[in-house]
Order: C-alpha cells, then structure tokens, then sequence
C-alpha cells in the first residue's frame, strides 16, 4: 500500500501497523487516535466527517466502545482507515486531523477493567528458582503443567510517560530484623499484555481457537517490581503491595491483525499439555524483539518468542474454571527473559540479586533502580512488508514519599 502520506517503505509505524490510542490535545478536547508514522490521526473527528456510522464508537475520546464491538466492526475500521490514508480523494478532508505527536498528551487507551499477571517464561522461572532454591529444582512441580498467575490491581496501571514513585512497605533486613522504608530493590519486568474486546460469560471457558475472537490486541507493559517487599509478603501467598503501586503500560494498542506475519511455532513443550491448553493446531507464539533500556543505554534484548506457555494458553487458563471476561480486560505474560544474561528481562537477573552489578557506559552500575532512573521498554516484530514497532513503555522513578518524621515510615511507627 501506497500512502499519500508519503511514508517511507520501512516506516515501523507505516500503514501495516496503525496502532490505536488515546490522547488529549492542547484545546482539552479528547481524541481516539490511529498513529501513522510520526502523527495521529483523530478518529473522532475523521468518523464524524466521513464515517458516521462509526463515529459513536469514538465520541468518548477512547477505544472503550471499539474493543466491545467485536472482530467484525475491528476488521471493517481497520480496512476503512487503510483506505483512507491510500486514496488520494480523502486527503483535504484528513488531512487537517492529523496531529503531531508532540501535541498530545497521551491518556490509557482504554478502561482498564481486571489486570492478571502470568509467569510464562521458562528461563526466567528457572532464573528465579535457582536464585531463591538454589537446592532445589529450580521449577515447581506444577509449572509445566500450567500458566501461574496472579490477579493484580487495575487501578494502578499507568499509562507510558508516567512517573512511578518508589513505594514503601514492610521489608526484612539482611540481620533479620523487619523494617518499614522506602524499597531499596526497585526492579523492573519486560513484558507484553493483550487486551481483551469481546466479553465471555460468567460459568463458560473460551477455548485457545477462540483466542481471536476475544482479543483485540497488545501492548508493552512494565511490571514494576519492589523485590525487597515482595519477598517479605510473599509467604505463603503470592504479589501483593511488592506489585500493586504501579504497572505501566504503552499508549499504543497493536492490534493482532497487524501481527498476521509474526505468529511462529512456541518451543517443545513437556509434558504435553492438558486438551484445554491444546494449542499445536496453528502456530501460537509470537516473534516480538524486544529491547530493554536504562537511561538511554540498552541492557537486554529478551526474545519473545521463546515464551513456553502462550497468549492464546493463557487467555484459556484465566477462564477454564469458567471466570468471565469483561471489555477492558489486560492479562499479562510475565517477564521475558532468555537463555543468555543479556536476554534476561528484569534487574534481579540482569544482576543476579545483586551480586553481579550491571555496569554502564559512564561507569555507573546498578544492582536495582535509583531515584531519577529512565527505563523505556521497545519491541518490533515482522509485519507484511517488513518490520513494525509496538509502542515503547517509558517510566522514570521518583524518590519516595517522606513522611513528617523524615523516615518514610507512616506516622507513629517507629
């Protein structure tokens, strides 16, 4: 496809990707937007001039009403947007929507309705297992059987460009003793979230053929991570406060039509997985090259395809006992991590616990994040006629909130 745009034939962001998000512009006023390389185009403006049928799906400024309408109305947007940008009779009229991406303030896409986390990467499971049970086999018992997860805070996912200010919470010290403070094992997790469009019912399951049928499409995220309280509270339960302050996510939703060429084969699997998990009838993992930097300096490219369990496995896991989905819904892959050091996509690998500090170019190391820390999380996979790129997450830490003692503990605790 040729663009009156005139976008170059290996723009990541060209007319084989065209993301979708959510921004406000200097006047206030609140767009659903379609990017097409360095600008966006306002849905809400160009539907009403040129689409009216599809102009109520837009009229809130986000893509709440999109991800409801389902596969067919995505597919006929799609293709309608496409069109536009390729004939040259709509441009005077689009032309003067288009919006520079410097001008927006970019909002979360989309209302985020439950959040669920998985653990799907084998070599970071492994990773952990030897760090914490350096005795024992570094899987659990269960891990090949099926994707572990846990349900996380919805309200607490921020949208890429957001700060992220440490937390504070109850941590043990190295001598024992438990202490309140701000976290000193701020950690980050790379991975990729899928958005959820088409509810299911309450009491149902939604197979892994019916994977498209519900899912929209995907996104970056940032898991977050205070290591020292996580630790701390995980005993005998699983995340809680050492996750829930903040998971950020991108502005830019891919959808999976712009993925067609990206799908592979995942890794052998065993033990063979359970019928419901059965996803060897069409290739399931995704080839997504991801790239991990801190303060301007790459420090990880974890492979995304090497995921053991899948986003159509776990979509079919997250509702086998038949919990519903809802519009909105985001459910996460966990952290991406490979076989090499400089695949692994979080710090507590990256530096071993701490015991192997990551060195960068000016001669700073880190074990974990410090305050004022910029850690941006990119991807690009293959589209139809050459590579796209899925919107960066970008976060930069904040010292921690001090009390009135001065302590950063609540007021009263000693």
């Amino acid at each position: 496809m040729t663009s009156w745009l005139g976008l170059a034939a290996d723009d990541l962001f060209g007319l084989d990707n065209l993301p979708y998000g959510a921004a406000v512009t200097p006047d206030g006023a609140a767009h659903s937007l379609v990017r097409v390389g360095d600008a966006a185009l306002s849905l809400t403006r160009a539907s009403a001039a040129l689409a009216p049928s599809l102009a109520p799906l837009f009229a809130e400024g986000n893509l709440d009403r999109l991800l409801a309408a389902g596969p067919a109305t995505w597919s006929t947007l799609r293709s309608t947007v496409q069109r536009w940008l390729t004939d040259g009779e709509h441009r005077a009229a689009l032309e003067p929507l288009l919006l520079p991406l410097s001008e927006l303030r970019m909002r979360l896409a989309f209302t985020v309705a439950d959040y669920a986390d998985f653990y799907a990467s084998q070599a970071h499971a492994t990773n952990v297992g030897r760090l914490f049970r350096p005795e024992s086999e570094p899987l659990t018992p269960n891990w090949k059987h099926l994707p572990i997860g846990y349900h996380g805070r919805a309200g607490t996912i921020v949208v890429s460009g957001s700060a992220i200010r440490r937390p504070s919470g109850q941590a043990r010290t190295p001598q024992g003793a438990v202490s309140f403070g701000p976290s000193r094992r701020l950690d980050i997790e790379a991975e990729v979230a899928f958005v959820v469009g088409t509810p299911s019912e309450l009491g149902s399951r939604v197979p892994v053929a019916a994977f498209r049928e519900h899912v929209f499409g995907l996104c970056l995220l940032n898991d977050w991570s205070a290591r020292d309280i996580q630790a701390w509270e995980s005993v005998p339960l699983g995340p809680f406060l050492g996750k829930s302050f903040a998971t950020s996510v991108a502005a830019w939703i891919t959808p999976l039509a712009a993925l067609d060429a990206a799908w592979c084969d995942p890794p052998p699997r065993e033990p063979r997985p359970l019928a419901y998990l059965d996803d060897s009838a069409t290739p399931a993992a995704l080839d997504l090259a991801i790239e991990v930097r801190l303060n301007g300096e790459t420090i990880s490219r974890p492979p995304f395809a090497s995921m053991y369990w899948t986003p159509a496995q776990l979509l079919a896991h997250l509702t086998v006992n038949g919990a519903s989905l809802r519009t909105g819904d985001l459910f996460a892959s966990g952290t991406v991590s490979g076989e090499h050091r400089q695949e692994r996509g979080s710090l507590l690998e990256l530096s071993w616990n701490g015991s192997q500090p990551i060195t960068l170019r000016d001669g700073q190391t880190r074990t974990f994040l410090e305050d004022g820390d910029d850690v941006v999380i990119s991807a690009t996979a293959p589209g139809a006629h050459g590579r796209i790129a899925l919107g960066e997450v970008r976060g930069r830490v904040l010292a921690a909130t001090v009390d009135r003692d001065g302590t950063g503990a609540p007021s009263g605790d000693e």
